[in-house]
């Protein structure tokens, strides 16, 4: 049932993908979703996009980053037991504070510090897509037998567990940023998009099918490194090398987060919708550091919210919730701005078949997870007070000072 799931959201991601090229290729201006929200619902609702990545979606994923690599990095130092959560938080806040410091100091060292870790990545998924075919080749099939048994068919648990199909595929709504760089975007991006998404659901797929090779899944959700687990009951000689790997890819995807998120925060305070010192740069680095140290403050606040999967799903209801704005908004912006030039332009059922998909994921998870989408609404209906405070136009003068608005 999980390889089906990683299919359906991995094409669901495409989809979704695609609408956000029509969107970057009529509005080719950075910040992504913030602007076409903007642009097609006006402030109130651009805002509450740009609160929900600010406060939940970036420190969120950047928390569970920072668990999930502080666990790998230690579980061959506690080798016969589970980590502490102390030793795991700790290393966490390090990590992502040395990463905010390189972020701060030097952009070329955090583009460089990318490419290494990207090398990384490619290796642990490759020996584990090798580990795991030379296994099928030696008749190790039996874990595929009743591969459906224990499967929870409701609707609530499903949406749930396509958040953390979300996270692994997280990344593609930032491609709509390159529309307006491409030669042809009508046509070479929305190839580039269906050809790359492929790409990655095959290798996310085969990668899986390893796991399920060697691995139960009842051992699957009992260990906290899955990666680790695999090698251990596989080639143990490299039982040290495969979690090295994959922290380093872990700490790929915070990094890379850094540097294009920066680039939201940074369009929504020249629109007056955060404070001006995110939008602000060192003088010597030219670098956003304000922004990368607020960002690891939230973070390491996040932190200490339950574990990972409660990060996760509680992250996954606010992306989901900013998909489905922006979908309305292509839907809508069809009808107000028919005129508008448009190099890529769906069939409308595309759009319209994808918003009803997330408004149900939204949906079923209120109903699934009261709790956690409980959490995360508060959160976001805490910063409605802070943006009618931040447009209100005769606040005292030291208050526009604070805010950068004097």
């Amino acid at each position: 049932m999980s390889l089906v799931l990683w299919t359906i959201c991995g094409l669901f991601s495409t989809g979704c993908a695609l609408c956000f090229a029509e969107l970057g290729a009529c509005i080719p201006q950075s910040g992504g979703e913030y602007v076409y929200i903007r642009r097609a619902f006006g402030d109130t609702l651009s805002f509450v996009c740009l609160w929900i990545n600010f406060i939940i979606i970036q420190p969120v994923g950047n928390a569970a980053s920072t668990l999930i690599f502080a666990t790998y990095v230690l579980r061959p130092i506690y080798y016969d037991c589970e980590p502490p959560n102390s030793a795991i938080r700790l290393l966490g806040v390090c990590v992502f504070t040395l990463l905010t410091a390189i972020n701060s100091f030097n952009v070329k060292w955090a583009t460089k510090v990318q490419v290494i870790i990207t090398g990384s990545k490619l290796i642990a998924i490759l020996i584990v897509i090798v580990i795991g075919l030379v296994w099928i080749a030696n008749g190790h099939t039996e874990n595929f037998n009743n591969s459906f048994d224990g499967s929870d068919y409701r609707a609530g648990s499903i949406a749930i567990a396509f958040y953390s199909g979300f996270w692994a595929f997280g990344g593609w709504n930032y491609l709509s940023f390159l529309a307006d760089e491409v030669i042809e975007p009508h046509r070479n991006l929305p190839l580039a998009i269906i050809i790359s998404m492929m790409i990655i659901i095959s290798v996310y797929l085969v990668a899986n099918v390893a796991y399920f090779t060697v691995l139960t899944p009842t051992e699957m959700l009992q260990s906290s490194a899955v990666a680790v687990t695999f090698v251990e009951q596989t080639v143990p000689g490299i039982v040290y090398i495969m979690p090295v790997l994959i922290a380093i890819s872990v700490m790929g995807s915070m990094n890379g987060a850094m540097l294009s998120m920066s680039r939201l925060f940074y369009v929504g305070s020249k629109n007056n919708h955060l404070p001006k010192i995110i939008s602000m740069i060192t003088i010597k680095f030219k670098t956003p550091a304000p922004s990368l140290i607020i960002m690891c403050i939230l973070t390491i606040i996040m932190q200490n919210f339950k574990e990972i999967f409660y990060l996760i799903e509680m992250m996954g209801f606010g992306f989901t919730i900013i998909l489905t704005s922006t979908l309305a908004s292509l839907i809508y912006l069809r009808w107000k701005e028919p005129y508008l030039h448009r190099p890529i332009k769906l069939p409308l059922i595309l759009p319209l078949t994808m918003l009803i998909i997330s408004l149900v994921l939204v949906i079923l998870t209120i109903y699934q997870k009261p709790q956690e989408s409980g959490l995360a609404l508060i959160i976001i209906c805490s910063g409605l007070p802070l943006y009618f405070f931040g447009n209100w136009r005769h606040k005292p003068t030291f208050i526009q000072t604070i805010l950068g608005n004097h």
